[in-house]
């Protein structure tokens, strides 16, 4: 399905990461979003909040972030694709309702531009310390989505994504941008409404005396009806069987669970994504994701420019993790060398996954700023010795 014109401004522009979002969403299709100002993420839902009127869509101001995360989720079940916006505070504040969204399978968006924490922490710069957060910040067993662009048009193209595997997954994604994508401004090109394919929300054919919300039929998600379409049916937070009623038994308690987890991890190779530079020969690998991952690119130059063979590998899907990538690359290299605005996470999971075949060195930075590609380029040099 292509794209509604009226939510796509066709042409070049010059855009911030978070109007390039607020686009991006719109051009997806999504007509609804709850949100609560948050710096720095408030400029996606100010920029929603002109454009909105003019295709029809809703945005509400909420009282506070947990009232956005149960707003969308509600507005999901009516069939509208639905987005909230926030940064780590109130990231923090949605955590209960994302793991209500991810055990009734609703499909929705979560933007957290991320800043430095914890707590108020610096509330205009940046940080990319929510990640392991965006994976495990629920309780229970669940598997999530997440995405995290590089730049404006990163954050357009990749938003207009993660909705379509919200809806592909019937699950929250959540959409990883950082405050320098956010706030940086660069070209962005928005292609005609006919050259961007989307993915409907997909209603069932079923009567409402066959149709059950949660019996999937051999499909990777149960077939969707909207709330006020006639159908009598039942959809919780609680364990619940395929009408969606309780059901506290151990079975049914596996099944959900198996289901929430298998649908993500049984379909990864068709949802990770990488960009790769260079890993034939390489000595050192480089793995950044985000604003980081352009700061590296310097310090990979200067590296080469040394005569250290060093690839590169960009996370554009970060959760679920690339784990074979790794596991293979391990076994090839000296040493994967990992960059990010935190004191070290996902530098974890490569570790995890280089399984003592090879050294996982992170280059922490604790918010604030970039990198400086000296300190990386320092690592590059280290770890090839």
């Amino acid at each position: 399905m292509k794209a509604d014109p009226a939510g796509v401004l066709t042409g070049v522009h010059y855009l911030d990461g978070d109007f390039a979002c607020g686009e991006g969403a719109m051009a997806a299709g999504c007509r609804f979003v709850g949100g609560y100002p948050i710096t720095p993420s408030t400029e996606v839902v100010e920029r929603i909040s002109r454009r909105f009127p003019m295709m029809g869509g809703t945005f509400i101001q909420m009282e506070d972030e947990l009232a956005s995360m149960a707003t969308i989720v509600g507005a999901a079940w009516t069939g509208t694709k639905s987005m909230t916006v926030t940064s780590g505070p109130g990231f923090s504040l949605m955590m209960e309702n994302i793991g209500l969204a991810a055990m009734m399978e609703t499909p929705c968006v979560v933007v957290n531009v991320q800043r430095g924490g914890p707590s108020t922490g610096l509330p205009t710069m940046v940080g990319q310390a929510d990640m392991m957060q965006a994976r495990w910040g629920s309780h229970g067993d669940y598997q999530l989505i997440s995405l995290c662009p590089q730049s404006p048009q990163e954050a357009f193209d990749l938003t207009i994504d993660a909705f379509n595997l919200a809806e592909t997954y019937r699950v929250p994604v959540m959409f990883m941008m950082d405050e320098c994508v956010g706030h940086m401004t660069e070209k962005v090109v928005i292609p005609p409404a006919d050259e961007i394919n989307i993915i409907p929300r997909v209603l069932t054919d079923k009567s409402p005396e066959e149709f059950k919300p949660y019996k999937l039929n051999g499909s990777v998600v149960p077939e969707f009806a909207r709330a006020g379409d006639g159908y009598r049916f039942h959809t919780t937070g609680l364990t619940h069987d395929e009408r969606g009623y309780p059901d506290m038994s151990i079975e049914c308690q596996a099944v959900n669970v198996g289901h929430l987890r298998n649908k993500i991890l049984h379909n990864a190779d068709n949802i990770i994504r990488y960009d790769e530079e260079q890993l034939d020969g390489a000595e050192v690998v480089v793995v950044a994701y985000g604003i980081t991952a352009r700061v590296t690119r310097m310090a990979i130059e200067m590296a080469r420019k040394d005569g250290i063979k060093v690839g590169f590998i960009r996370l554009i899907v970060v959760w679920p993790f690339p784990e074979q990538v790794i596991r293979d690359l391990a076994k090839q290299v000296k040493a994967l060398v990992v960059p990010e605005i935190n004191l070290g996470q996902m530098v974890l999971e490569v570790e995890r996954c280089a399984n003592g075949n090879a050294q996982a060195v992170c280059v922490p930075h604790a918010g604030g700023g970039v990198h400086d590609p000296n300190d990386i380029y320092k690592a590059i040099v280290e770890a090839a010795k």
